[in-house]
């Protein structure tokens, strides 16, 4: 007899909402949790809870209530140190707490990728205030980039180009940071040809790769993605090679998003996420198991005998451009009409400015016209508010 188990997910939005649905379809209990109500993971989850995710004390309380075989965080704005305690305790948190911890802070990840493992990073700095920071940019040069040392989705991230920029950015660190008056880290402004999120699956049969998705970005957030990104096989090497040191360190079962620049023959470490990546949206039309299926099999340790790329795809995702408490999404008709293509509306409440609403994916048999027909779909797609 199957033994069902229950997995509770710190972070219910878009990505969650697709790890909810394949947890189900293994027979898996599932609870969502975030800090607002009707999150789209919420919406098909068996239970749902809404908490401050940063109250240690609220925290333990939905876990020790519901006492899961699998803690799950899907974003990273958690309290990680009492992770770590529930862990000490015997609860399993994916990967596992520590990786949570430190994938956190933009601190801890980056000076172990740098510094315990000695992998290729851009020059860096750290400052607590602005004199630290000015100086610090300084002794990086001009243009450098600058993000809060706890954020997420690319909030509070610039590119300070001269001197005369150095206040605008230190600002848009501290309103985009976590925690105001916090730290920032000043970064090396590499010039690469391109940058991709390499999904790397620890599971119990080993470590296997996607094919690389490359993506663009803009204020820090990805505004396109496709699979798979073109590179020379030296680079498909290294890059696995930079992805297995850093997720080994980590540990852990599940699929971790690892960013990496390309430059000629060189690849350098970003970031990473152990967890499902925005970019990887790509995956629910392109691969045999999408990011969030290969995500689910490896934390409840079952086998994953392959990774197929069924075809070459693109998304393109769709965000709103004010604040509306009712909304409508218009256009769907229009963009269903263009040849293999599907829309995901993620079902959020409320919009932001800024904030992600649905997605376009298309594939096609060449990569540049996945990229043209998800394109197409998302220009005929608009966010409006519901008068």
């Amino acid at each position: 007899m199957y033994q069902s188990k229950k997995v509770l997910l710190l972070g219910s939005g878009e990505l969650g909402k697709e790890v909810i649905i394949e947890a189900q379809r293994l027979g898996v209990e599932t609870v969502a949790v975030d800090r607002y109500e009707h999150a789209p993971a919420m919406q098909v989850a068996h239970r749902s809870y809404v908490i401050d995710m940063l109250d240690p004390a609220q925290v333990r309380e939905i876990i020790e209530k519901e006492n899961p075989d699998l803690i799950v965080p899907e974003i990273e704005a958690i309290a990680t140190s009492e992770l770590i305690k529930l862990e000490d305790e015997g609860f399993r948190v994916i990967p596992t707490a520590r990786a949570a911890k430190l994938t956190m802070d933009r601190e801890g990840i980056r000076r172990l990728a740098a510094e315990t493992l000695e992998l290729p990073t851009a020059n860096y700095k750290f400052a607590d205030t602005y004199e630290e920071f000015v100086t610090g940019a300084r002794e990086i040069g001009f243009p450098c980039v600058i993000k809060p040392i706890m954020s997420s989705s690319g909030k509070g991230q610039s590119v300070c180009r001269s001197e005369d920029d150095l206040e605008r950015c230190w600002n848009i660190a501290q309103e985009g940071g976590r925690v105001q008056n916090g730290r920032v880290i000043i970064e090396e402004f590499i010039t690469f040809d391109s940058e991709i999120t390499l999904l790397t699956v620890r599971a119990v049969n080993g470590t296997m790769f996607c094919a690389p998705i490359g993506h663009l970005q803009k204020d820090g957030d990805y505004i396109e993605s496709w699979q798979p990104h073109h590179m020379i096989e030296a680079q498909i090497e290294e890059a696995k090679r930079v992805a297995k040191s850093i997720t080994d360190e980590l540990g852990g079962y599940g699929i971790f998003g690892v960013e990496l620049f390309l430059s000629q023959d060189k690849v350098y470490f970003s970031e990473v996420s152990p967890r499902p990546h925005d970019t990887g949206l790509v995956t629910l039309v392109t691969q045999n198991l999408s990011e969030f299926a290969l995500h689910v099999r490896a934390i409840l340790g079952f086998p994953i005998p392959e990774i197929t790329q069924l075809s070459p795809g693109a998304s393109r995702p769709l965000k709103a451009d004010g604040e509306y408490n009712e909304y409508t999404v218009e256009g769907v008709d229009a963009a269903l009409a263009v040849p293999n293509t599907q829309v995901r509306i993620f079902g959020k409440p409320v919009t932001k400015v800024g904030r992600r609403i649905a997605v376009a994916l298309s594939t096609s048999s060449t990569v540049e016209e996945a990229r043209d027909r998800a394109e197409q779909a998302l220009n005929q797609l608009s966010v409006k508010e519901r008068l």
